[in-house]
């Protein structure tokens, strides 16, 4: 048989996945009926360079030749992979930017005592947007966190995955090193403001990268390993704090201690991350086939070695547009109802999350725990819950992930209420465990749905959009707990909570897709 490919640019050879009679199971071109296809070609015929041209063909047995794009080749190729110690490290290094991004949102809380103690902050303040409350800094996070993910995420469809996550760490390490010598309410929201953005690009770029380097059947573990790496951050930061908030080490206030090691080791992960490759299937987007094929291969390569035998056959390709991508794309089907979903679940998600996880301590201050106590307590109930996120690395592949959405949401609102109607502390260190691990159920599967339900090429912009609307909330979330707890105490603040919870629920049970096994590439479809 031979193959003919007509174009106006140069015709060459890349390596082939393939070799010749295997059997594929493929699609016709409207992707309406499965076929036997029998690859008859050794060769991927790239056009002139062009992407959009470059194909595979394919003699289909009933109805003559497919084409099948080197982009489409290689994701089938990438989802094939068995997760290897290779898969599994690069997994764990990416994942270390969720631990900062965890170990910022800890700092709001942990570090309070200390800015309560030194006069900087206070715990509410008369205004509803007094400046000088803790609620001041925890919306100066949210709102770096929010400019990032809205404003600088698309950079990272444009410019690459590693590039962005690279640089916005050493911009939150650098930030932070500033923030930690503050003096003044306003001097320490700015810099928690500017040091912020890096945290919001930071973890729109981790999801993106993540869910297109791991294969479609190991996506939930991978980020159930994004979420126990975030989660040491917890029992981390508290375990600072109680040792270092309560002293003044060579006379420097025990809290800028807790953020100087925070920066410092924000530093040192940019550069041990600066082995990581870029995201083949973000290269191939691009039109960047060659990149994107000497990645892949070296990839392959290092899981060949670990699996100890020949990697499996790829499954069929899924067909993708070639498209450069806009934003504009997720406001139109079938992407305007994920996108609505979307909206709803992070906007109302925040209040149930960082209202527990933010203020902790200021929480158990209300129910007459003593500041050293509360950091004690603190630590006791994020390390307690510590061990959930790597079990949910058990199952996370077996549940669909929308309904472990409304699970979690169900489970934060359910113990916030019974947590606020607690007063001995052993009820509260066991009841404050399991609302902490609600929320890291709540934040594993957040964070791996929204990466799974946009196409490549507007992928880290549409998680950056969406995404933007839980870091605008969470501005406002500091002020609405502080009033609450203010005018209503603890009850009212998880009366509260578990209303926005109910929203969560409704909004992606009734308007959210499955996901679960799927390839990327087959959920953008």
């Amino acid at each position: 048989m031979t193959t003919n490919a007509t174009a106006c640019g140069i015709l060459r050879s890349v390596p082939d996945p393939f070799a010749d009679g295997t059997l594929l199971s493929s699609a016709d071109l409207s992707g309406t009926q499965e076929r036997k296809c029998l690859r008859t070609n050794k060769q991927n015929a790239i056009l002139g360079g062009n992407a959009a041209v470059a194909s595979t063909i394919y003699t289909d047995e009933l109805v003559g030749t497919l084409t099948v794009s080197p982009a489409e080749m290689l994701t089938a190729r990438l989802d094939r992979l068995p997760m290897t110690r290779t898969l599994w490290v690069m997994a764990a290094l990416v994942s270390l930017g969720g631990f900062f991004d965890a170990m910022a949102l800890e700092l709001a809380a942990t570090l309070a005592p200390g800015l309560f103690h030194d006069k900087i902050l206070t715990a509410t303040t008369v205004s509803f947007f007094g400046m000088t409350g803790l609620a001041s800094f925890i919306g100066a996070l949210f709102a770096g966190m929010f400019v990032g993910s809205l404003l600088f995420s698309q950079i990272a469809d444009l410019f690459g995955r590693r590039t962005i996550f690279a640089f916005a760490l050493l911009w939150y390490g650098v930030g932070s090193f500033v923030m930690a010598f503050q003096y003044t309410a306003n001097g320490l929201n700015l810099w928690r403001f500017i040091s912020t953005i890096g945290l919001g690009v930071e973890l729109v770029t981790v999801d993106a990268y993540l869910s297109e380097i791991v294969p479609k059947t190991s996506r939930g573990k991978a980020f159930g390993l994004l979420m126990g790496i975030s989660a040491v951050a917890g029992p981390l930061a508290y375990f600072l704090a109680w040792r270092l908030v309560p002293t003044a080490p060579l006379g420097l206030t025990g809290w800028r201690w807790v953020v100087l090691i925070s920066s410092a080791s924000a530093i040192l992960v940019w550069w041990i991350r600066l082995g990581l490759p870029e995201s083949p299937r973000w290269l191939a987007q691009q039109g960047r086939i060659d990149e994107a094929e000497r990645v892949m291969s070296r990839i392959e390569q290092r899981v060949e070695a670990d699996y100890g035998q020949k990697l499996p056959t790829p499954d069929r390709p899924q067909t993708q547009d070639t498209r450069k991508g806009t934003l504009s794309e997720i406001f139109q089907p079938p992407f305007r109802t994920r996108t609505i979903m979307l909206v709803l679940f992070n906007f109302f998600q925040t209040v149930g999350f960082y209202g527990f996880f933010a203020w902790i301590p200021t929480l158990l201050i209300a129910k007459g725990i003593h500041v050293t106590q509360s950091l004690q307590y603190g630590f006791i109930i994020k390390t307690a819950s510590l061990i959930f996120p790597f079990i949910i690395m058990l199952f996370a592949d077996r549940l669909e992930r929308k309904w472990s959405v409304c699970l979690s949401c169900i489970s934060i609102a359910v113990f916030g209420l019974i947590f606020a109607q607690q007063t001995t502390p052993g009820a509260l260190l066991v009841v404050g465990t399991c609302l902490s691990i609600s929320t890291a159920y709540l934040a594993y599967a957040l964070h791996n749905y929204q990466a799974e339900l946009y196409p490549t090429r507007v992928r880290a912009r549409a998680i950056g959009f969406v995404y933007s609307w839980s870091r605008l909330s969470g501005i406002l979330v500091g002020f609405m707990v502080a009033f609450f707890l203010r005018n209503f105490g603890v009850p009212g603040v998880f009366m509260f909570v578990a209303s926005c919870m109910v929203v969560v629920v409704l909004a992606v049970a009734l308007m959210g897709p499955r996901t679960n096994n799927l390839e990327l590439e087959a959920i953008a479809h």
